[in-house]
């Protein structure tokens, strides 16, 4: 949320997530606020390199251009700094010469010459190769060209490229000599050598310039490099560009407003797979550990100050090897030991519900599609005012009329859950198997506990969340308005209500907090809403084998704006580039002109050979990539690098099991004769490079053991003192029999035998030593290896 925002009057506002200059989420629009409050998530993988990740906040306008209030940007090297923990962040105002991203490559050489009288001089010589990643001008690539400058106390003498244009990623290849000279106040000395005072004082400055034509040219960075790094040398590097240094910062930001933000970062150094093997299998024998308290995977959320951190890559490595059910069903035997009451089990953020929630939200994506996409279009598309809260009624809204609208989307809501037994993944079947039976064996003379156990699972942290917030769950392309959330939250409600088994009964019905949702409940007290549940918590927590009747209906699985270029069907047309609206479904790849239109051309999955990225120099654009499908690649291109990367892999991850995948591919486009990568003028010519997935491999998930272990490694690293906690208090108490001494250093643990979490211990921080070992060589060898510059 942002708070205190100027301009001081009530404005409609959003906030946009950029990696560099480039955007790749935004929040909805927060109307009439100078205070608004946004409470979004956005989880991605970053998929290039970058300096800052930056927070824009803009003043929505509807008929001139959005309008940036001010922005947080937060350097790379700093994030760790803020991880995992909320800040206020001062707004900053944001200047055209602090708008950088990209790199430069250079070559800097001081040569030796002798002049025609025989004195000796030194030449600088700066090769400006390349650029990489310069920023969209206007969403288009910019036209760039570079000023190298030789800058002292009484010189600049200044060259200039050739303008690239239509490049984000401009080859230069220019070549710029510089006398080095001595001022007339030096006295004549050995003339074989560069005085201290001449290198000193010189630098290097490269700027790089947007060509405006006919307009003002546009600043893109700038590097500074002194001459007297270089000695008698040559240099070769990257250097990141820089802000310009202009002296211009206003000392008054704090009149901007601020924002607050809870940002999660890390960065992995994953190793080859075998590096892994004495962790990994730690971690997956522990649902064969007793008790389960002392095992490896156990320990790790004991000692993560979020559990959150720890349990997302230890569901996802269980799940990969197939381990995920035994561990879930030992550690809800735990949680159900410290559960008193029936009514409340599973109803905590213990290990056990976190991780079922992990599992639901991995192995459940399909899932709710199948089943709940189709409704949610519906509301959202043709809304009916749901309104019940006499409080929140509009002028001439009748709330009976209202009351009904409410009622006809919570019975087809419902009514699609109760029918999706069928589409239920066996793996959350297992899982709610598992759970039903530990929870009848806990409360034996309570009929009802078998089905609660599986309801506040199925119907309160899935359905019910997933329903109040579909742009999360990937249910909807775009957030909702305000009306149609406010809709899906009294939808949600009611969803809960129905699934929390024998809620709709008399007694229950005064337990609710708003009158308004009291009254609207008293048309469901009917035997045949509880039948429903019953039958539909029974088919979910069966370990049978389901048979789908009929024709499984495809699933969607992604959709969104992108541009594609014209394939050229036809003779009549040029082949420039269309924005499209695109769908993905386990069935077909298709393109629309507009959404909800009928398809204009279709590309069923299985014609699918491969999908791969498009090089820049093809079209110059960026965030391209190609679908080769039989017939011309498509070529289509996102909005930005976190779109086409996840583009990328819904493909890919669609049509792995394809028979017929292609082993290379060509990496440009196929224009004016010939192919751009390998010069082959035949079209048909086979593929120059391989491809990035050529392998049929098992698709269902799609996850990375070595990496997820990597991830456990780290929190392990970070956590180290309390492992260390935890061992000297498994040592205390096997030792020391009665009373235990200072207890508050480890009371926060759960120690059910002190003697076998003490070996499980000593095996981790054995392992996490042999592993750290590993990761010096690697860093070492890096280091040693990495090249002068500002990376």
């Amino acid at each position: 949320d942002a708070k205190h925002l100027v301009p001081n009057k009530m404005r409609d506002f959003f906030c946009t997530i950029n990696l560099d200059q480039e955007e790749v989420f935004r929040t909805q629009v927060v109307e009439k606020s100078l205070s608004p409050y946004f409470g979004e998530e956005f989880y991605f993988e970053i998929p290039r390199t970058f300096q800052w990740l930056s927070f824009y906040i803009y003043d929505k306008s509807v008929l001139q251009k959005d309008l940036r209030i001010g922005k947080v940007s937060i350097k790379k090297e700093d994030l760790c700094n803020y991880t995992g923990k909320e800040n206020w962040f001062m707004l900053q105002p944001v200047d055209s010469n602090s708008e950088v991203q990209g790199k430069v490559h250079l070559e800097l050489k001081l040569n030796e010459l002798i002049t025609d009288n025989g004195s000796v001089c030194q030449q600088l010589v700066v090769h400006i190769k390349e650029c990489h990643g310069l920023p969209l001008i206007n969403g288009q690539n910019c036209d760039p060209y570079a000023t190298v400058s030789l800058v002292g106390p009484s010189r600049n003498d200044q060259k200039k490229t050739k303008v690239k244009k239509k490049t984000s990623n401009p080859q230069f290849n220019e070549t710029f000599y510089f006398e080095v000279t001595r001022s007339s106040s030096y006295t004549k000395k050995s003339q074989f050598q560069v005085e201290e005072e001449d290198i000193e004082k010189l630098e290097v400055r490269v700027d790089l310039w947007n060509n405006g034509n006919l307009v003002q040219d546009i600043f893109l960075g700038e590097i500074k490099v002194p001459v007297k790094v270089l000695r008698n040398d040559s240099f070769q590097a990257w250097y990141l560009l820089q802000p310009r240094e202009n002296g211009n910062k206003s000392s008054k930001t704090d009149v901007l407003g601020s924002l607050r933000l809870n940002i999660c970062y890390t960065e992995d150094c994953v190793l080859p797979s075998e590096y892994y093997t004495s962790l990994r299998n730690l971690l997956l024998k522990s649902s064969d550990v007793q008790p389960i308290s002392a095992s490896a995977a156990y320990i790790l959320s004991e000692v993560c100050r979020d559990k959150y951190d720890s349990v997302l890559p230890l569901v996802r490595l269980l799940l990969h090897h197939h381990k995920l059910v035994p561990f879930v069903a030992a550690v809800a035997e735990l949680d159900l030991k410290d559960t008193q009451e029936a009514n409340t089990i599973f109803r905590g953020n213990s290990l056990a519900t976190r991780c079922v929630d992990e599992m639901m939200k991995i192995v459940g994506k399909h899932y709710l599609k199948v089943t709940l996409k189709p409704v949610i279009d519906e509301i959202c598309e043709s809304p009916k005012p749901c309104e019940i809260d006499p409080i929140k009624l509009k002028e001439g809204d009748n709330v009976e009329i209202n009351m009904e609208n409410l009622r006809y989307y919570v019975d087809k809501v419902f009514r699609e859950i109760v029918r999706s037994s069928i589409s239920c993944p066996t793996l959350m079947c297992d899982v709610f198997y598992s759970l039903r039976h530990l929870a009848a064996k806990r409360f034996p003379n309570d009929p009802h506990v078998q089905y609660s156990a599986v309801s506040s699972f199925v119907f309160l942290r899935f359905f019910a969340v997933a329903v109040v917030s579909p742009h999360t769950f990937h249910l909807r392309p775009h957030h909702p308005d305000a009306q149609t959330s406010r809709t899906l939250t009294l939808i949600s409600k009611a969803i809960q209500t129905l699934g929390s088994w024998g809620s709709l009964t008399k007694s229950k019905l005064s337990s609710f907090k708003e009158t308004f949702m009291c009254e609207f409940f008293k048309t469901f007290q009917e035997e045949k809403f509880t039948e429903s549940v019953k039958k539909f918590l029974d088919d979910v927590s069966s370990t049978e084998s389901k048979e789908p009747s009929g024709v499984s209906e495809p699933v969607h699985l992604k959709e969104g704006e992108m541009y594609k270029r014209a394939q050229g069907r036809t003779r009549i047309g040029k082949k420039n580039f269309k924005k499209r609206w695109f769908c993905l479904t386990s069935r077909e790849f298709t393109y629309h002109k507009q959404q909800d239109k009928e398809p204009i051309f279709t590309i069923p999955i299985k014609n699918i050979l491969a999908v791969e990225k498009l090089d820049e120099n093809s079209f110059n654009k960026k965030n391209m990539f190609q679908v080769l499908h039989g017939e011309k690649p498509l070529y289509i291109q996102a909005n930005n690098c976190v779109e086409a990367s996840e583009w990328i892999e819904a493909l890919c991850r669609v049509t792995r099991c394809n028979q017929k995948r292609l082993s290379f591919y060509h990496p440009s486009a196929f224009l004016n004769g010939s192919w751009l990568c390998c010069k082959a003028t035949a079209e048909g010519t086979a593929g120059c490079a391989r491809c990035t997935a050529d392998v049929p491999a098992d698709t269902q998930i799609e996850i990375d053991g070595d990496r997820e272990t990597e991830r456990i490694y780290s929190l392990f690293t970070i956590n180290k003192s309390k492992l260390q906690k935890l061992e000297e208090a498994c040592g205390s108490i096997a030792v020391y029999q009665g009373p235990r001494k200072e207890p508050d250093d480890y009371s926060n643990f759960t120690i059910e035998d002190s003697v076998a979490t003490f070996h499980t211990l000593q095996q981790i921080i054995d392992t996490l030593e042999k592993l750290s070992e590993s990761h010096d060589k690697y860093q070492k060898k890096r280091s040693s290896s990495a090249k002068y510059g500002s990376e």
